[in-house]
């Protein structure tokens, strides 16, 4: 029988949240409906998960003397990164010594730090099928992996999120820009990159998988369009073929698998026709999954918070058609968001606002979530809503 604690005493379950973003949020408000203290942490102060934490510590989190001295100083039970870029050798020392948990494992903390370790494990250790790619860390590598890929392709840093760094190179003479682009856009130095030979698919998915102490649970998948490597919609459930969507599963279960531990899975597939291609994969609440906000009666933040504490989750997850749009702002300064009776006035609609600091170039900085009797209205109504909202930078 698992027991929690009461936050701020002695006999408080800890967790400390590495990252501390919108998603972060989320997992920090239902960690803090089950009595558990929520230390969230991140390289920026007033990130928003540390509106709402107990506690809050600003650092570096690549700088493992600093890392190590936040795990020594807080004592937590429990570490949930929400981010990659960490100092992952650190939660690889903190593990093997019984200092605490790391979710969901510190192995999948470290390999899914960069792109290179995730595409190594899927493609050459579980054999699945993928886009093909080549690492590279040098212009003149990225421009013979152009040549021997082909156009279009896609270049990426081994580390970066929301698609920083992330171009298309449609001719050759574009590998140069891409170099530099991802170069500005990686989450650390180096010069690694990862190059993709383009996909045509007939859509992507995020197959949400949760580890937990019953088995694994896979949601209904989620469909969702990316702009310059980012996340602009999402809806649930995404139609599919039962052939596709049996392989989809398939695919999650050998990662999640591979990976191990408890929690929330975001993984990332493409599809054309009856065949699914393995593209990336996040041990983690996903931003795709904001749709479980207005689709499920269990969100993905409810479902990872449940998994990681050892509860048990529903044999079922009953899923009703939804969908998000997110709202985003460009430039420099602290947003103030205006539209908000106008969206709420659209039917079946929900708006959360992150509570992002400040703005420094373009920056999510608001969902916005609704139902419907099918797919496109939830969509349509979503979509009403982020256009009712206006972003100014103050």
């Amino acid at each position: 029988m698992t027991s929690l604690g009461t936050p701020l005493t002695a006999h408080a379950t800890r967790v400390l949240l590495l990252g501390s973003g919108e998603l972060g949020k989320e997992v920090a408000i239902e960690l803090m409906r089950l009595g558990v203290e929520v230390v969230a942490v991140d390289r920026y102060p007033d990130a928003p998960a540390m509106q709402v934490a107990h506690r809050s510590r600003v650092i570096d989190m690549l700088d493992a003397e600093a890392l190590r001295a936040v795990v020594a100083s807080e004592q937590p039970h429990l570490i949930v990164p929400e981010i990659e870029a960490l100092a992952t050798e650190v939660l690889v020392e903190v593990e093997a010594a019984g200092e605490a948990t790391v979710i969901p494992t510190a192995r999948a903390a470290r390999l899914t730090m960069d792109r290179e370790g995730i595409r190594t494990l899927a493609a050459e250790e579980l054999g699945l099928p993928t886009s093909p790619f080549r690492f590279v860390d040098s212009l003149a590598g990225l421009e013979s992996a152009v040549a021997e890929l082909g156009t279009p392709c896609v270049v990426k840093p081994v580390m970066s999120s929301s698609g920083k760094g992330q171009s298309v190179v449609r001719e050759p003479a574009d590998a140069s820009g891409a170099w530099d682009y991802a170069l500005a856009g990686g989450r650390a130095s180096g010069t690694r990159l990862i190059v993709e030979a383009f996909v045509e698919f007939d859509y992507e998915i995020t197959q949400l998988t949760v580890r937990h102490a019953g088995g694994t649970t896979f949601l209904d998948p989620i469909g969702h369009v990316q702009a310059d490597g980012d996340y602009r919609k999402s809806w649930q459930p995404q139609p599919m073929s039962d052939a596709a969507a049996a392989r989809a599963r398939e695919i999650a279960g050998q990662v999640t698998d591979a990976l191990g531990g408890y929690g929330v899975f975001g993984v990332e597939l493409f599809v054309r026709g009856d065949e699914v291609l393995f593209n990336e994969v996040s041990p983690r609440p996903h931003d795709t999954g904001l749709v479980t906000l207005a689709s499920q009666r269990l969100s993905e933040f409810a479902l990872h918070a449940r998994a990681i504490l050892g509860l048990p989750l529903p044999e079922h997850i009953e899923t009703v058609p939804a969908a998000s749009c997110a709202v985003l702002a460009e430039g420099n300064g602290v947003p103030i968001i205006g539209g908000i009776e106008q969206a709420l006035a659209v039917p079946e609609t929900d708006v959360r606002l992150f509570g992002k600091p400040r703005v420094d170039g373009r920056r999510r900085i608001a969902v916005t979530v609704a139902r419907g009797e099918s797919v496109e209205i939830a969509c349509d109504r979503a979509r009403a809503a982020a256009h009712a909202l206006t972003v100014e930078l103050a």
